[in-house]
């Protein structure tokens, strides 16, 4: 209780105050219109009415904004309780964002709720990330203060490295060169590719780096970038639909790199238990 008073009561009563703020400067947009267009809000107020409708309509941005200001607060200690509570977040966000986007501005066709509601996904991750990475930074320069060992490093990027080159040959250079070596009639070279080498390959690459580093993303983007790199050269010399090697390489690289990271953690919970 005295943490919920010391920092969730201020920073979402600060957050909803804002909010209020933004709708109130917006007043025009959302109440008026202008240049013979029609206000946002003007599906709620043929409803019930300017003022229930402006009444509603701060509501909910105080509502968005206190949900806003509690996202300030710091991570949690566990990378479990952050991955929970981030969803929770999000969860709670999402719905008050489509109570907007619903009740306030009319988008009840699921194509517009579903663009804004990805507009919000992709902000929220953004500000997510960018909040992580600088947890991350500060973390790294406590230890170093505390001549601790270096943990991970961000996204395993230095742990990544000798996989990427790897993912640079199967994903790139082999598919490239049993192109050239391909039948244009039957391309038998190919096709063995797509459905065994590149899942294989894939497979157990990404197996092998999560037993040892855990879980890598860096690894699967960087697969599907080499695919992607492959499909826009192949196209200057085949006609062949080269698109499904994308979620080819990245199902298979990410399946793999899953199941390991999942041993990985099971081995070093059972080392802190011995």
């Amino acid at each position: 209780m005295e943490k919920m008073r010391e920092q969730w009561i201020p920073r979402g009563l600060s957050g909803g105050f804002a909010g209020v703020l933004l709708a109130a400067a917006g007043w025009g947009a959302l109440f008026q219109g202008g240049y013979s267009a029609p206000p946002l809000c003007k599906p709620l107020i043929d409803w019930v009415g300017l003022h229930w409708a402006a009444a509603v309509t701060f509501a909910l941005f105080f509502a968005l904004g206190a949900a806003a200001g509690v996202a300030t607060l710091p991570f949690a200690d566990s990378g479990r309780a952050l991955v929970v509570q981030s969803l929770l977040h999000f969860a709670v966000t999402a719905g008050l964002w489509s109570a907007v986007l619903g009740v306030c501005f009319g988008m009840r066709e699921p194509v517009s709720w579903l663009l804004g509601l990805g507009l919000l996904a992709v902000l929220y991750f953004l500000v997510w990330l960018g909040r992580w990475v600088g947890w991350y930074a500060e973390v790294a320069s406590i230890r170093e203060k505390l001549g601790l060992a270096p943990g991970p490093s961000l996204f395993h990027w230095k742990e990544s490295l000798p996989y990427v080159g790897f993912a640079f040959l199967l994903c790139l250079i082999l598919p490239t060169a049993l192109r050239f070596l391909d039948a244009r009639d039957v391309p038998v070279l190919s096709t063995v590719y797509g459905v065994l080498l590149l899942p294989v390959g894939g497979v157990m690459s990404g197996l092998s780096l999560g037993r040892r580093h855990g879980f890598c993303p860096l690894y699967p983007a960087s697969c599907v970038l080499f695919t992607l790199v492959f499909i826009l050269t192949a196209k200057l010399y085949t006609n062949m639909a080269d698109g499904a090697l994308v979620l080819i390489a990245l199902a298979s690289v990410l399946a793999g790199n899953l199941v390991g990271a999942a041993g990985y953690r099971m081995k070093h919970r059972e080392k802190g238990k011995a």
